[in-house]
């Protein structure tokens, strides 16, 4: 049995950051990264937007914000150093409706507290002058939000990281786990693994890696508020034709709904030369449900028997109806487009496929909106980091490797 002092399981970009600084930080450390899919980042690594997100939207002192702004810094200038390609294309977050504008307003205010750069309000006319085809009553323009591909990033973390000796394990699924003297012993599909701390990068299934951790549940869910579980969403994208993809210069947003941790429809464009549009955002019938067809009892089971998932059901049914209709029907969701894009008709868009966030949900039925890390003996587990967690994957990276440091000193 191979043992090592550290052990990550999951080989997403939070994973690979994590892996990469604790090997950095920490020179002759015994580090090993257990990936269970055959290939790195298969999942909401290399099924997002790709959009570098500045911090405006996260509530001022929350941990979303603080490494939102300070993960992205650190992320540009790793690209810089490692010739990774990113271009600051800028952004608007448009308001189409009168109601609208004091949650524009609150983002302004937010931005300012965040310390995010170069964010101003601006009226129809120079929102014309910055996306001609776009419409609003008033926009928030971020110039210096951009875009990336974070498949290159986690690929470079990864080869840091296996540069400095670290082990990397795919086709590696976790199974089961047991306590041993001081650390524990990792059952996986492969073989098993002895490790003097564990971190849980697990992504989609974080919580069940966390459940199955030795004194997890004596730690009162690892020291957060309340017990939660993730619930899949999956997002559908469509891309436009290319003789649409004229239509937008930059990332073009709505203003998001205050009460739904989703950002709406919107255009973006990729470091590839497309132009993606969407997400909605669903309930997934699957962890790795990224078609509308893809059922897999045992998620669907614990979804409808979570007492959390019936109550944030009853909060939300009104604003999931519609995005539930945008899934099935391309009308309605050219018409979200229509909003900010009044040219966009149906037939310029491809359906071009999904992501699936993992969502962490509270037992009191709340879609947990920060990023939650949280510590049980031996192990710190990430148990909810969603967007902008590709962009901020730095700087929670940064908070994993202070906390995990204090349990390899112990």
């Amino acid at each position: 049995m191979d043992t090592f002092d550290l052990t990550i399981i999951g080989g997403g970009i939070v994973g690979l950051a994590t892996a990469m600084r604790m090997t950095r930080d920490h020179p002759g450390l015994r580090c090993a990264l257990l990936e269970k899919e055959p290939e790195l980042g298969m999942h909401q690594t290399g099924h997002n937007s790709g959009v570098l997100h500045s911090g405006i939207y996260y509530r001022p002192g929350s941990v979303k914000a603080r490494t939102c702004v300070a993960g992205k810094k650190a992320l540009q200038e790793f690209c810089d150093e490692h010739g990774i390609h990113y271009d600051l294309c800028g952004k608007v977050i448009v308001a189409t409706r009168p109601e609208e504008l004091p949650r524009l307003d609150e983002l302004n205010r937010r931005a300012e507290a965040n310390g995010v750069n170069g964010v101003r309000m601006i009226g129809p006319e120079e929102l014309r002058e910055i996306e001609p085809h776009c419409i609003g009553l008033k926009a928030l323009h971020a110039p210096f939000t951009g875009i990336i591909d974070f498949g290159d990033v986690a690929r470079t973390y990864a080869r840091l990281f296996a540069e400095a000796d670290g082990a990397i394990r795919t086709s590696c699924e976790v199974t089961g786990m047991m306590r041993s003297g001081r650390g524990f012993v990792i059952e996986t599909s492969r073989d098993a693994v002895e490790t003097r701390t564990l971190i849980n990068c697990a992504g989609l299934f974080v919580d069940r890696v966390a459940a199955m951790t030795p004194g997890f549940a004596d730690s009162a869910s690892g020291g957060i508020d309340e017990p939660v579980r993730i619930v899949p969403f999956r997002g559908e994208y469509h891309r436009l034709q290319p003789d649409k993809q004229g239509l937008v210069k930059g990332l073009v947003y709505p203003v998001p709904d205050p009460q739904f941790p989703f950002l709406g429809v919107h255009f973006t464009p990729t470091v590839h030369g497309r132009v993606e549009v969407g997400p909605n955002a669903v309930l997934a019938f699957a962890r790795q449900g990224y078609r509308q067809s893809d059922v897999n009892v045992r998620d669907l089971y614990e979804v409808f028997s979570y007492g959390g998932f019936w109550a944030m059901a009853r909060r939300h049914w009104k604003t999931s109806l519609p995005e539930l209709r945008r899934s099935f029907d391309k009308r309605a969701f050219t018409r979200e487009l229509q909003r900010l894009v009044p040219e966009i008709q149906s037939g310029d868009l491809v359906y071009s496929g999904a992501g699936v966030r993992a969502q962490a949900v509270s037992a009191s039925g709340k879609l947990v909106d920060d990023f939650v890390i949280a510590e049980s003996e031996g192990a710190v587990h990430v148990l909810n980091a969603p967007s902008p967690g590709a962009t901020s994957s730095l700087g929670i990276a940064d908070t994993i490797c202070r906390t995990a440091a204090r349990h390899l000193d112990a």
